[in-house]
This record gives structure tokens, sequence and C-alpha cells, in this order.
């Protein structure tokens, strides 16, 4: 059991809510935290379809069993559960439930309606690196072969072979999470897309070109990285403006959440072909954006990371507000470092009066201070403060 960072902002809402909402993509170790977190109440998970259909037929009854509350993973496969819960948490203020969910477009929905107010929601991605390194001081120093590996718990529990487990997630994502939203003469073309996104990762999204390649419409596109985002596959960093009005309706770029799904969609076979790939610095650029994300998830932060380009192609790969002003960060898959890659922080420094001092991220191994700011090692994010 390696232990999971979030731990203490779950403890922490414990103490808050009566219903705590674990969201996070399958396969993530969301079961496996919430029962090693949760012993004292009752686990029913609804993948098992005799559960599944009590709580169809009647939550109401379903939920007479636990009088202190329980455990429910895959609560999304019954929506009617969230109204019950609400009504059970409302009477008696000592009931508890957790809650663990792999869509997270039907449990916005449902918490939306029924519990919103009452829930703490909290967000499970896979390992970080943070957490794999505590967990065995001797981990992977390999930054090629980290990105290819990727993070999800059940490569490193049962040691199985990164292309394998992401060839079957792939055919189980689609099976059950995909085959019921779109139609079914659809599933290859949707296929099709899933690798079509990977190598657009870190691009800035067009949709036309993405419907084009695809061989769909543009509203189709849009439904398609709907689901892909909200069960956590992708995640789309929209630019950063001072007008909030324009980070809508600008053009967002777009990655993974898990590199190693993103190299085996790139049908990349073995780690040593990073170095020459042409998405060499694209697949850095998301290892680092998704372990930003994970440590913001695991303190139970919004994202708020943003990226930033100007008409003259100025670009901060990622701008993070926080209370304490905007933090721009820029990415190089370099291991060596050059003085040039503060060149756009600086530029961006004259143009943002809230800006903190920016931060180079690097493929090297060592951390270090310069006169122009920090340079963090790929492989100690979880040292920079924001």
């Amino acid at each position: 059991m390696i232990k999971r960072d979030i731990i203490s902002k779950f403890r922490e809402y414990e103490q808050y809510y009566q219903v705590i909402s674990l969201n996070g993509p399958r396969q993530s170790g969301k079961s496996t935290f919430i029962q090693n977190a949760v012993k004292d109440l009752p686990y029913i998970n609804l993948e098992a379809p005799d559960e599944r259909e009590f709580a169809l037929g009647d939550p109401k009854y379903f939920l007479k069993r636990f009088p202190y509350g329980a455990v429910i993973d895959e609560v999304q496969y019954a929506p009617k559960l969230f109204s019950y819960i609400q009504v059970l948490t409302d009477a008696n203020r000592k009931i508890k439930f957790y809650l663990t969910g792999s869509q997270n477009f039907i449990m916005q929905d449902n918490i939306t309606q029924s519990l919103a107010g009452r829930v703490g929601i909290l967000t499970l991605l896979p390992f970080s690196f943070q957490e794999l390194s505590n967990a065995n001081s001797a981990f992977a120093d390999d930054s090629s072969l980290q990105q290819y590996t990727g993070f999800y718990p059940r490569i490193y529990d049962r040691k199985i072979p990164p292309r394998e487990f992401y060839r079957n997630y792939v055919n189980t994502y689609l099976e059950r999470d995909v085959q019921g939203l779109i139609q079914a003469g659809n599933l290859s073309q949707f296929n099709r897309f899933i690798a079509l996104t990977a190598g657009r990762s870190g691009q800035i999204l067009n949709y036309q070109s993405l419907a084009s390649d695809t061989g769909v419409s543009v509203p189709t596109i849009q439904t398609w990285l709907s689901i892909l985002e909200k069960s956590y596959i992708v995640f789309r960093l929209s630019p950063y403006y001072h007008n909030y009005n324009k980070r809508i309706v600008k053009s967002p770029k777009l990655y993974f959440y898990d590199t190693g799904l993103l190299c085996y969609l790139l049908n990349i076979e073995k780690p040593e072909q990073l170095s020459t790939h042409f998405a060499k610095g694209a697949i850095f650029e998301n290892y680092v954006l998704a372990e930003l994300l994970k440590l913001r998830f695991n303190r139970g932060f919004p994202a708020n990371m943003f990226y930033w380009k100007d008409n003259h192609n100025k670009e901060i790969d990622a701008v993070i507000e926080s209370g304490e002003g905007v933090l721009a960060i820029e990415i190089k898959s370099a291991l060596t470092f050059s003085s040039s890659f503060f060149d756009n922080i600086t530029y961006w420094g004259k143009l943002s009066p809230r800006n903190r001092q920016g931060i180079v991220i690097y493929g090297g191994d060592k951390s270090f201070s310069t006169t122009h700011g920090p340079v963090v090692s790929w492989n100690r994010l979880s040292e920079i403060e924001y």
C-alpha cells in the first residue's frame, strides 16, 4: 500500500462534510484508497451486478441497510441514490457516505442537483512521482522511463508491461464508458479520434482540423472531447487573460492526464524511443503539467492553471493563479540548463502586474537558483510553492 498524498485533505474534509465524493479515472487507486481510509463502514461496489440492480430498482431500501452510512464505489451507476443520500444526511447529522466515481459527467450532474453544498469533492489521479519516490527512494531516476511507463497503480502492483496495460485500458474504456454515450457505428471513428488527439498533445486545439482528420463534424468533436475530459483521459488548458470572458472563448491546449497512455497512443514501444521522437518536448511538457495538477488536487486546490501566448508568439507554458499572485512556469525537456530558458518569463514579468518570480522546470536532475529565478528538476516538482 503506497501512501497517497491526498489523505491529509481527505481527513480534513471528514471534519466538515457528511458526504465525501472521490472522483478520478478508472484504476487510479480510488477503491484501494477508500477501503484503507474508511474501515468502520460497509463497502459496496456497484460494479457488482446484484448490488447495482438493487440500487437501481429500490434505492431507498438499498440505503436502509446502512444506518450509519457506507462507502459506495462507482456510485454513478445508480444516480437515484444521490437524492436519497441527501435526505438521509439532512435528517441525521451522524450518518456519513463516501462516494467514488470514474465518470465525472454523471457525478457532477448529480452532485449539483442533489448534494450541492453538502459534499466535499476530491479528485484522485494516478500516482504522482513524489508518491512513488516516497515509497521507494531508489525509484526510477530516468525521465524517459517514467514518462513512458506512466503512473497507473496496477502497472506497479502487478508489474504489467506498460503497453499491455494501456492496450487493455483503452479497450475497457471504449467498451464500458464510451459505448453507451455515442452511436455504435461511430466507435471505430472514436478510437481513431483518441489516437489523433495524442498527436495534438501540447498544441492549441483546432477543432476544424481534428474534425476533418477524424471524418466527423465539429460539434461531434466537441462532444467527444468533453467525454474524454470528463472521464479523466484528457484535460484542456485555457489561455490566460485578465478578461475572464476571453479565457472561455479562446482556444485551449490539449493534454493527457497520463503520459504512459499518451506514449501508447503515439505508438512509442520503448522508453529509448522518446529521445528522438517528434513529440519528445510535448510529452515532457505534458508530464510536468499532469504532475502539477496532481500536486494541486492532492492539496484540495482547483487547477487554476492556464497557458499564455501573445501575438508576437511569446509564450508561457503554465500560468498558475493563487492568492499570492500569478506564477509563470517555463518547461524545457533539455538536460542542460541555459539562461535563455528565462527569456519569455522576463518578457512576461514586464506585462503582468501580479507576477511572482517565474520558474523553469527542465529535464536535468539538479535543482538550483539563478539570478533570473529558480530552476527545478523534473523529479523535484513537489518542492514548488504555489
